[in-house]
């Protein structure tokens, strides 16, 4: 009794000091405001929304398995001989940062695991960082008021990249050291300040002495510094601007529904944490990725057959084998244009163009309003083509990039695959633009139809006459409202031909965008219902920024 006496009388004091603690800080601090604006924070439950998180996730298994990792971890290029327990490798001369990769994998307890862990989580991450991009690009989800936060994420995407090849480069193994070199000589092929920029990133001439340091700083320090920051902005603009919807009954331009915060969306964002958790340990346990003991340890003057980088940047192996190779000589200066063009200009054009593609597509379109629903990528075929023949560019320069292999492989000639590429790499994007953009179009029109005639029963019936036909039966409120609940732009009329050319331009590009269409069968007033479901948020000052929670 005086025990339950004493628990009860401590559980009281625990609750008065922690209400104290709370008002206190709620007095000096808007705590009660945001903790309750982020509770009933309204979350999409569509599967397609959690590719952003599987990419934060893994981004949390790598700073834990990081973390672990930088305790045993040595940053030198200074030499020694190795005596540890990988024993064919005894006696020979190695860096401190190969040996201390080795050390890791063979005599720390659970070390091996923990590095396939980190190796396998840093490929997800920027796999679902990929792939999220994708979402949001096909959906039209990058346009206002998102276009910085669309900016965002492709630095983030950039910085994953950046911050993937460091890490991939710290054990100093033959096969990153092959990269290394790779990097080393597509600095040099800058015009003018390449051999500037070589000489003060290796501190001397390749391979140099301080590069793997330096290289480690940037990968334990500013970039995830810089990722972790940006991450942050990126949450909190999502929190702000409110989350994109599909269509669908209760769902407009003007709100946003989901499920709470909390419990549901906590609940399930937490098994997706451990779900994503697992497989990462799953693959570090049982699936062997890059084992440093069998490439050696990195020497200036070897490199090792069947090199590849990893999936991220084998796009650039690839511009690289599929560059003719052209040089030019300029007052005694040689210009690489053959290392230059694919590796330097070529993917400094593709990001340009992802951070101003928002931009673009608004400027084509004369659009200034703001979106808030999700657009089906059939009802945008032309942007959607254009996604597609994007994947496609990279799909063929990434197995370009292994062509060596390939052609072992299949018993071809290298110069007959490489040529093939070369091809490919023109005539496959532009292939896959119109088969994409014609597939789109064929889907509006089974769109229509069903609009139209109803959904295929399968029953087949014969009439007094003897003609067979099919019935069918109408479409679900649900359905119906999902195909017709859509916004898709007319193109801007043409301003005559004595117009500025801009405006021409600016006409005919418009034209190309969204004059092939399949306009669905509507009466007037589902016609009215849907532009009030599409009218711009702050036409309906209202309603802008409103959550429902179901």
């Amino acid at each position: 009794m005086l025990f339950q006496k004493r628990k009860a009388r401590l559980a009281a004091q625990t609750r008065e000091a922690a209400v104290t603690s709370y008002s206190a800080l709620d007095r000096r601090a808007p705590v009660s405001e945001l903790a309750k604006e982020l509770l009933r924070k309204a979350f999409p439950d569509h599967w397609s929304f959690l590719l952003g998180e599987i990419a934060l996730y893994s981004l949390v298994v790598l700073v834990l398995t990081g973390s672990y990792l930088t305790l045993y971890f040595e940053p030198s290029m200074s030499q020694s001989t190795y005596h540890g327990a990988f024993h064919p490798l005894d006696g020979l001369v190695v860096t401190d940062a190969y040996a201390s990769t080795l050390d890791i994998s063979f005599d720390v307890r659970g070390g091996l695991l923990i590095r396939q862990m980190h190796h396998w989580a840093a490929l997800v991450f920027v796999a679902a960082l990929g792939v999220h991009m994708l979402r949001v690009f096909f959906t039209g989800a990058f346009r206002r008021p998102r276009e910085f936060n669309w900016m965002i994420g492709v630095t983030l995407f950039l910085l994953a990249l950046l911050e993937g090849f460091a890490g991939y480069s710290l054990p100093d193994d033959l096969l990153s050291g092959t990269g290394l070199r790779t990097a080393n000589t597509i600095v040099l092929s800058i015009p003018v300040v390449g051999t500037y920029l070589s000489y003060f990133l290796w501190g001397g001439s390749f391979p140099g002495h301080i590069l793997i340091s330096r290289l480690y700083t940037v990968h334990v320090l500013f970039v995830p510094g810089v990722l972790i920051a940006l991450l942050g902005a990126h949450l909190v603009m999502v929190v702000y601007l409110k989350h994109t919807h599909w269509s669908g009954r209760g769902k407009t331009n003007r709100n946003a529904v989901g499920q709470p915060m909390f419990p549901q969306f906590t609940a399930k964002s937490t098994g997706l944490f451990l779900m994503v958790s697992g497989v990462v340990a799953w693959l570090g346990a049982v699936a062997q990725i890059n084992p440093v003991w069998d490439y050696g340890p990195y020497v200036a003057d070897q490199a090792s057959t069947d090199a590849q980088p990893d999936w991220y940047v084998g796009f650039l192996e690839g511009a690289l084998r599929l560059m003719p190779p052209w040089e030019t000589n300029v007052a005694g200066h040689t210009i690489m244009w053959n290392v230059f063009l694919p590796a330097v200009v070529l993917p400094g054009v593709l990001f340009l163009v992802l951070y101003l593609y928002p931009y673009f597509e608004k400027w084509v379109t004369g659009d200034l309003m703001e979106h808030h629903l999700c657009d089906r990528p059939r009802d945008r075929p032309t942007r959607t083509g254009l996604g597609v023949a994007a994947i496609v560019f990279y799909a063929v320069l990434l197995v370009a990039g292994g062509n060596d292999v390939v052609a072992a492989v299949f018993e071809v000639s290298v110069e007959a695959l490489t040529w093939i590429f070369r091809i490919a790499v023109i005539v496959g994007p532009i292939l896959a633009f119109l088969i994409t953009k014609r597939f789109c179009l064929a889907l509006q029109a089974h769109d229509r139809e069903l609009l139209e005639e109803g959904e295929e029963t399968g029953r087949i019936s014969q009439n007094v006459y003897g003609g067979i036909g099919e019935s069918h039966r109408p479409l679900g409120s649900e359905q119906r409202y999902r195909l017709l609940v859509r916004d898709v732009p007319a193109p801007l009329e043409h301003p005559g031909e004595r117009a500025p050319r801009r405006q021409r331009l600016r006409a005919a590009l418009s034209a190309w965008y969204y004059r092939d269409r399949v306009d669905m069968p509507a009466t007037a007033e589902e016609r009215l219902q849907i532009s009030g479901r599409t009218m711009d948020p702050v036409a309906g000052a209202g309603h802008a920024g409103e959550e429902e929670t179901p």
